[in-house]
């Protein structure tokens, strides 16, 4: 099994499958060696449930981004440029739902407050008001979401 935000996902082997799909709670994988065509699959996945999120959160704060990446950092979970331009990273899939959205609203915030300054926090807090818990959660279990 795999977790997918709050969920967890049987992982089904089928030979000669070649990409993930997945069927309600089962993720039909590669039986040879699936691990890459996971992490793709994860990656699709996030491009899709981080950008819905990244864009109902823009737009209920008024405020808009310039570009959506999804990456594998080791040592980042997301940043914000600038110029508004939002990276995340993938393995936020393998939190729970509350630790994703808590991390779409820092970057969010971001895009008003581009340092960690009491008036970041403050507009952090009025968007995410449970925010401490799941900073807390990634930074304890944060190294423990790897496939």
């Amino acid at each position: 099994t795999v977790p997918y935000l709050d969920e967890t996902l049987a992982l089904v082997a089928q030979p000669g499958r070649t990409r993930v799909h997945r069927r309600g709670s089962s993720l039909l994988v590669p039986a040879e060696d699936g691990t890459e065509a996971l992490e793709r699959w994860y990656r699709r996945a996030a491009r899709s449930e981080i950008g819905s999120r990244l864009d109902r959160a823009c737009a209920r704060a008024g405020f808009s981004y310039s570009r959506l990446t999804i990456r594998g950092q080791r040592t980042r979970w997301a940043s914000c440029s600038p110029n508004g331009a939002m990276s995340f990273n993938w393995r936020l899939l393998l939190a729970p739902e509350a630790v994703l959205d808590y991390v779409v609203w820092h970057e969010v915030c971001h895009l008003k407050v581009m340092d960690h300054s009491p008036r970041f926090w403050a507009l952090l807090a009025r968007h995410c008001p449970d925010y401490r818990d799941s900073s807390r959660w990634l930074r304890r279990h944060g190294a423990t979401l790897v496939l």
